[in-house]
C-alpha cells in the first residue's frame, strides 16, 4: 500500500468545485482547500505507485479547473 499527498493548483475561483470533484475519486482519503502556493491538498491511497498514478492522479489531472499537481508519496522510514 502506498499513500501520498497530492498538492493541487486550480484556476482562480475553482478550488471549491475542484475539491468536491476530487472527493468523488476512489482512493482519495481526504481533500482540503488550503491557502498558499497550492489551493487544495488531497491524501490518497493505492496498492502501488502505478495504481496511484493511473487510478487517482491521472483522472484528477483531467478535471476541469486543475492547472497543476505535485504528488508527494509518503515514506515509511
Amino acid at each position: 500500500m502506498v499513500s501520498a499527498y497530492i498538492l493541487i493548483q486550480t484556476e482562480v475561483g475553482k478550488a471549491g468545485q475542484v475539491t468536491e470533484r476530487i472527493r468523488a475519486i476512489p482512493g482519495v482519503v481526504t481533500v482540503d482547500p488550503v491557502t498558499g502556493p497550492y489551493d487544495v491538498v488531497a491524501r490518497a491511497e493505492a496498492d502501488d505507485l502505478d495504481a496511484l498514478a493511473r487510478a487517482i492522479v491521472m483522472p484528477m489531472q483531467e478535471l476541469d479547473g486543475i492547472t497543476r499537481t505535485l504528488t508527494c508519496p509518503i515514506l515509511q522510514l
